[in-house]
């Protein structure tokens, strides 16, 4: 997994996402995108659109469910198929603020509990997205998937980009 320090900037025709580890349990994913903290938000919280978007095409897995209740207290659960085999990644909602902040658990694990945050801040239109996850370990980070955001970030602005010319012409 490549890195790159606060406040650095893609080389061009490289992802304009930033990863930082800024201890050794915290990485932290950095994107901008070209859509409103509404509709991005949106992307990450309605299971019809999320589905469109979060599964990394490169990594070969069929997303077979996706239920998301994004409330205080709600759950979510996602089942992806791979190679015969099935796996699952489920946690609870601790924080929803629309269209600015999302904290969820990531609890699949058997090495203790991962915590995401993600904030959505309006930037001339555009929501800079901060992805933290926080590991209960140094070995959990070293292991985990996070590495896969910069191309499903790339996906989920695909997916901005239909939304966005779809909300245009109604």
């Amino acid at each position: 997994m490549s890195t790159r320090g606060e406040g650095e900037q893609p080389s061009p025709g490289k992802s304009r996402t930033t990863l930082e580890r800024r201890s050794p349990r915290e990485l932290v994913v950095t994107r901008t995108v070209d859509a409103p903290p509404r509709l991005v938000f949106e992307a990450w919280t309605k299971a019809e659109l999320f589905k469109r978007w979060w599964v990394p095409k490169s990594f070969g897995l069929t997303l077979l469910s996706c239920e998301i209740d994004a409330r205080v207290g709600g759950k979510y659960r996602l089942v992806f198929s791979h190679q015969g085999s099935t796996m699952e990644f489920f946690g609870v909602y601790r924080e929803v603020t629309p269209h600015s902040r999302l904290v969820w658990t990531n609890e699949e694990g058997d090495g203790g509990v991962t915590v995401t945050t993600v904030s959505f801040d309006e930037k001339d239109g555009k929501t800079l997205l901060v992805v933290s996850d926080l590991y209960p370990s140094e070995a959990a980070l070293d292991t985990g998937s996070t590495g896969a955001l910069p191309e499903t970030l790339d996906q989920l602005e695909e997916l901005l980009v239909s939304l966005r010319a779809s909300t245009a012409t109604q």
